[in-house]
């Protein structure tokens, strides 16, 4: 039974869920979807659940530029602290007005997915929802989260649903962020419903602490004809931790996944997904790249399941590794598992340092090794920066890219 202080499933606002919680086993390194992970190092009772806090509640300054870009964008802007509200802009931009946020009293007539494990639970338990609906037919501006988990010693809930109708068009940008070198376990949940022939890119930035844990899920619901982009960037955390499961149920669906991740000293940066074909001419496409540096190590673990009724599947799975430095180390396993015949699926991985050839090109015209190796490590980024679901977030990633290369010695 998990030991969280303070764990009152009385004051939960999902009680079954927190029953759950406490019913529930911690997962362990030697369930597969946890293999190659730290989980057995994560202590519980050293956490306590965010406390309510009384009165307003300042916008962090750490969210500023987030909202700047976000208003020069006509976007919908929400801020959170510890999971609550604490910021929601006017929508600015064409169709914004059409864009609806509530809390959990929103979440009536939605149907969402039941926990994977406790973590999962924890979240439906105690987190606050901001629950995002966009109509049938809209196109707003894009959608902005920025979630910020302020204090030591805390467990965040950040929680996020996106519930697109029908012909719906809309990009959504989540940041998770929080307060320097603080202790803090953080575990978000977004639910991604994309209607028939809706239109849905989500972006999400974990830039934590380098003390802080996550252990993020993305669950997504794509109908027919509907196509769904979503791509993660892993940046921060003691242990960054992000599964993403994408379950295509109507015929037609797409699901377009993509995440790019750069580990540094004894980072621990991990990422499982599940692309699941439960319907007839389904499309997936992932690809997925890391750099290691320092002591750092990465883990991907991938799976493609096409089910017995899903005929016509077109399903890939791509995953690239580069080893910065002899002592970092990146694992890489993707499975698939196929009960339908008529499909075409495949698969590949790779783990390795610069490509020699590449950077002696560049030495044999004056470019210095380490400039060269910046440009190699900045340019395996751009299949993933280039066509990244909300445009104006691409600057600030990159610069988040180049000050990790500055940090493993490749300034």
């Amino acid at each position: 039974m998990p030991v969280l202080p303070a764990f009152a499933p009385d004051a939960a606002r999902d009680r079954a869920a927190a029953e759950a919680f406490a019913a529930a086993e911690l997962p362990t390194a030697e369930e597969e979807v946890w293999r190659y992970s730290p989980i057995g190092d994560l202590d519980l009772a050293r956490y306590r659940l965010a406390p309510v806090a009384d009165g307003p509640v300042d916008v962090p300054a750490c969210a500023q530029g987030v909202l700047d870009l976000a208003a020069g964008s006509g976007s919908v802007a929400i801020v959170t602290v510890n999971g609550r509200v604490v910021h929601r802009s006017a929508p600015g931009g064409p169709g914004g007005d059409r864009v609806e946020v509530g809390g959990a009293e929103a979440l009536d007539g939605i149907e969402l997915p039941q926990p994977t494990d406790a973590f999962d639970a924890l979240n439906a338990a105690f987190g606050e929802p901001v629950v995002v609906r966009i109509p049938a037919g809209a196109s707003p501006g894009p959608v902005v989260v920025f979630h910020y988990v302020e204090g030591d010693g805390i467990v965040s809930l950040p929680r996020l649903v996106v519930d697109a109708g029908p012909d719906a068009d809309v990009r959504v940008l989540e940041v998770v962020r929080n307060t320097d070198d603080a202790d803090a376990l953080v575990i978000p949940v977004t639910d991604l419903l994309v209607g028939k022939a809706a239109r849905v890119g989500h972006l999400v930035v974990q830039d934590l602490g380098r003390r802080a844990w996550q252990l993020g899920h993305q669950r997504s619901r794509v109908d027919a004809d509907a196509t769904l982009t979503a791509t993660a960037a892993g940046m921060g955390g003691a242990y960054g931790r992000q599964r993403t499961d994408c379950r295509l149920v109507g015929r037609g669906a797409t699901g377009n996944l993509r995440a790019l991740w750069f580990g540094e000293d004894d980072q621990r940066l991990d990422f499982r997904t599940f692309q699941d074909h439960a319907a007839p001419d389904t499309t997936s496409d992932l690809v997925y790249k890391g750099a290691v540096g320092g002591r750092s190590r990465s883990v991907y673990t991938g799976l493609i399941r096409v089910e017995k009724n899903a005929r016509g599947t077109n399903a890939v799975q791509t995953n690239r590794n580069l080893k910065l430095s002899d002592e970092a180390w990146a694992e890489s396993v993707p499975n698939l598992e196929i009960h339908n015949n008529d499909v075409r699926c495949a698969h590949a991985s790779a783990v390795g340092p610069v490509d020699a050839e590449q950077r002696w090109y560049l030495e044999s015209r004056g470019v210095p090794t380490a400039a060269a190796e910046r440009l190699i490590v900045a340019g395996f980024f751009d299949e993933v920066l280039a066509d990244l679901p909300v445009g104006f977030a691409e600057g600030p990633i990159r610069e988040l890219v180049t000050a990790k290369l500055a940090r493993v010695g490749l300034a």
